[in-house]
This record gives structure tokens, C-alpha cells and sequence, in this order.
């Protein structure tokens, strides 16, 4: 088996231009889940009329679908009705994970709101304080210290995910791979065996990043 071969210069730096992909796509993903998620959950959660339940019914629809399915709907489907930016595998990338993640965490911080003691939104309400900023000032701050392991956790399925965006030839470090191993059949394992380590190596950090958040939290 041509382990030296596989390792070579251009191989890996190769699927390092690949894991650049990855880690932009996850990191945009990241960011905009997190912004449309937290405001998914926080209406359910204020339980406004309408806007709630429509929310509600939104976040389980997406929850209940295979990534996949989103991914190839949002590359194929949405080009068909005239949104030709999502030709552009980044980016339909981006919005498929963006849209799956965020169903995600709206959950994630609705149970996060839920499991703050209902006195203390009343305690914060009788001093003075409006709904929305006993909320903010008051519920959110303690509810974010329990929501961030499982949010951590879950930027970490998502940066996994990224790798599903390879059957819209998004060129990320599992594309990549694929295509260095396709080059030579010695190349197969060792190839896979780098590409493994690397996912590993990444998601490995921010699983301490993860279990340190937990450890605060406790």
C-alpha cells in the first residue's frame, strides 16, 4: 500500500483546501442558525398567538426531515422557481444546513427557557420589569448557561453534516477526499484514514469546548 504516495504535499494540501470549505460553510451556518434559531425558540417559548403556532408547526415539520432531502431540495428544487443563486453549491449549502440547524436550536432554547423556574420571570415581572425585559434581563442570562452545552454539541453535528454537501459536488474535505482516493486505488484507506483524523481532531476540540461549558454549568 502506497502510504507515501497518499501523504504527499499536494494530497494533503489539497483536502486542506477542502476542510477551508468545511470550516466556512459550518462557521456561516453556525452563526445564522444560531441568530434565526434563538428567535424561532424564543417565540414559542413567549407563546405570542399565531406567530407561535406557526412557528411551532415550521420547527417540527424541518426536524422531522432527512438533511438530505433539505439539502437537495434547496440545490435542485429552488433553481426550478427562478432562484438561481442556489445553483452555487456553497451557498445552497449554507441555507440547507442553516434551515436544519435552526429548527434545531429554536428547540434547544425553547427547553432552555422552559427550565427556568416559572417565579422568576413573576419575581422579576412584580418588580417593575416589562415581559420582554424580565425576559432579556432576567430569564435568557441563566437560560443560556444551560442551552450551550447541547447547542456546542449540536454546531458539532453540524459540522459533520457538511460533509452530506458532497452529493451537490460542494468541494469540502469529503469531496476532496473522494477525489484523491479516486486517483489511486492504493490511496483508498490511508486517504480516508487522514480525512478521518481531521474530522476528528476538529470536532474533538470543541467536544472539550463542550464538556468545559457542561462543567461550568454543574
Amino acid at each position: 500500500m502506497d502510504f507515501t504516495g497518499a501523504y504527499s504535499a499536494d494530497n494533503i494540501g489539497f483536502l486542506m483546501k477542502g476542510l477551508m470549505i468545511t470550516l466556512k460553510v459550518a462557521c456561516v451556518s453556525i452563526v445564522l442558525s444560531f441568530v434565526i434559531g434563538a428567535l424561532a425558540g424564543t417565540l414559542r417559548y413567549a407563546r405570542i398567538p399565531v406567530v407561535s403556532q406557526v412557528m411551532a408547526v415550521l420547527v417540527e415539520i424541518i426536524r422531522n426531515l432527512p438533511l438530505l432531502l433539505i439539502i437537495f431540495f434547496t440545490r435542485f428544487a429552488l433553481p426550478e422557481i427562478g432562484l438561481k443563486l442556489f445553483q452555487n453549491p456553497e451557498y445552497a449549502a449554507i441555507v440547507a444546513l442553516t434551515v436544519f440547524e435552526a429548527a434545531m436550536i429554536a428547540e434547544i432554547v425553547r427547553s432552555g427557557l422552559l427550565s427556568i423556574e416559572k417565579g422568576q420571570m413573576e419575581a422579576a415581572r412584580s418588580s417593575g420589569l416589562t415581559y420582554v425585559q424580565a425576559l432579556w434581563h432576567v430569564v435568557l442570562p441563566q437560560a443560556l448557561r444551560r442551552m450551550m452545552p447541547p447547542m456546542v454539541s449540536q454546531f458539532i453535528s453540524l459540522l459533520k453534516d457538511t460533509s452530506l454537501a458532497t452529493v451537490i459536488v460542494l468541494a469540502e474535505l469529503m469531496h476532496n477526499t473522494q477525489i484523491v482516493a479516486a486517483v489511486n486505488p492504493n490511496w483508498v484507506i490511508p486517504i480516508f484514514i487522514m480525512s478521518a483524523l481531521i474530522y476528528f481532531v476538529v470536532n474533538f476540540v470543541l467536544s472539550i469546548i463542550a464538556k468545559r461549558l457542561e462543567a461550568r454549568r454543574v
